[in-house]
């Protein structure tokens, strides 16, 4: 018995010992946020939203990215958000060919843990103006010094190599491989995908608000966190090319509702064009000047609608459209992932020379048009017997009553009967009884 007992005791101590899936620490939930184009703060909104969830389901974030980078206070408050988590944020540039640019840099260097897709690219973080200018000399150096400092205390941890490439960055404008990035101790990983992403990460120690949390993702299964319909909507009115055709729809829908005044749907069309352009214009560095033409554009067509020039007006608001949206969105120094299609403002003015052209034309054709207005204009009308016509009588014609007569040779016409406007004389209508067959 005793030896039977120690066996036992033997068996228990080293199965205890061995780990089996089922005394394993279960895998975290993962979820997955994509940010792919300019940070901005739909960017920021979808970040803080993801992050809230995540801590609520005590996930892991992987943040994929994919940016040519963003304003400032964007950065620092997304840089915030992921340093205040609670729970681990990996950020992860990604697809093949994306880059983490100018602010994605800091991003990156924010992230608990960081990693990078193979043919991807980091850097180029010097900062420029909110037109995409290049600064003044003690602008740039303040605002230099600021994101010199956020690195140095993003990027420390991660050693003297790395703490030069991220500070080369800013000073140099420096761009580097996701090799590079790596052998300099800037990322973590080279990951092929989010599930290579996850093995390579799985035991790894990360220090989250201060404490050491070792990341369990052996098991785990990525999950993707949309943004919402409303998070997408504002993030694509950072599009310049969407807002221009917000801008260009609205102008021509509320230029529709001058010119045929009584309807509401072209107005209403373009109030919340315009409005949704104006959004968008809020957010991206333009140039205001570019309004003015563009004001000027709607003022000319407006001015050709209303006195036709032959349209001399048009074609003068047609450059000045042109020249506005160019000034708006395409000044000088305004980076290129934040400029507008030349080809599609000069198709989208074309266009919008074309609509005012055949309203143009409607309009001149109007005028040409001999006025009929009052008893002339009833010739050719149908309508109907109000009084007894023998030959004298009442008919009701465009919703009034009219003293009418028929010839003496026609039988007489009862009420409700439908007559034919042949003539006027004075203010009696000549009439005839309508065949609906012949008519």
């Amino acid at each position: 018995m005793p030896r039977l007992a120690l066996v036992a005791l033997v068996g228990s101590l080293l199965l205890g010992g061995i780990p089996t899936a089922a005394s394993r620490q279960a895998a975290a939930p993962v979820y997955v946020l994509e940010i792919d184009g300019p940070l901005t703060q739909a960017s920021a909104e979808y970040l803080d939203r993801g992050l809230s969830e995540a801590e609520q389901a005590g996930a892991v974030v992987v943040l994929q990215l994919d940016t040519p980078g963003g304003s400032i206070d964007v950065m620092n408050r997304m840089v915030q958000s992921i340093r205040a988590s609670t729970v681990p944020v990996v950020v992860y540039v990604a697809p093949a060919g994306a880059i983490a640019g100018s602010a994605g840099t800091i991003l990156v260097l924010a992230g608990h843990a960081a990693a990078m897709a193979p043919e991807t690219a980091i850097g180029a973080a010097s900062p420029v103006g909110g037109q995409g200018e290049d600064l003044g000399a003690t602008e740039s150096a303040k605002i230099r010094g600021i994101m010199k400092a956020t690195a140095r205390t993003l990027a420390n941890w991660r050693g003297e190599a790395a703490l030069e490439l991220a500070q080369a960055t800013i000073d140099e404008a420096a761009a580097a491989s996701a090799q590079e990035a790596l052998d300099a101790g800037m990322i973590d990983v080279i990951a092929a995908d989010v599930q290579d992403l996850l093995r390579q990460l799985d035991g790894r120690t990360v220090a989250v608000a201060g404490e050491p949390l070792v990341l369990q993702l052996a098991q785990a299964q990525a999950q993707p966190l949309p943004p919402t319909l409303v998070e997408r909507l504002l993030q694509a009115l950072t599009n310049p090319n969407l807002v221009f055709l917000l801008l260009s729809l609205g102008l021509q829908a509320l230029l529709i509702e001058l010119s045929h005044p009584g309807g509401w749907v072209a107005g209403f069309i373009g109030v919340v064009a315009l409005s949704l352009g104006a959004y968008g214009l809020g957010i991206l560095p333009v140039n205001w000047i570019g309004l003015i033409f563009m004001a000027a554009a709607l003022v000319l067509f407006v001015l050709d609608l209303k006195a036709p020039t032959h349209g001399a007006l048009t074609a003068a608001g047609l450059g000045s459209f042109i020249v506005g949206a160019l000034v708006l969105f395409n000044s000088p120094g305004t980076p290129s992932f934040q400029r507008v299609s030349v080809p599609l403002v000069v198709a989208m003015g074309a266009l919008t020379a074309g609509l005012f052209a055949i309203l143009l034309s409607l309009v001149v054709r109007a005028q040409r048009r001999p006025v009929v207005v009052g008893a002339p204009a009833l010739v050719g009308r149908i309508g109907e017997v109000r009084q007894r016509v023998a030959p004298l009588g009442q008919v009701q014609v465009a919703g009034e009553l009219w003293a009418a007569e028929i010839d003496a040779q026609e039988a007489p016409l009862e009420p409700g009967a439908r007559v034919e406007v042949m003539g006027v004389d004075g203010l009696r209508l000549r009439i005839r009884p309508w065949d609906r067959k012949s008519g």
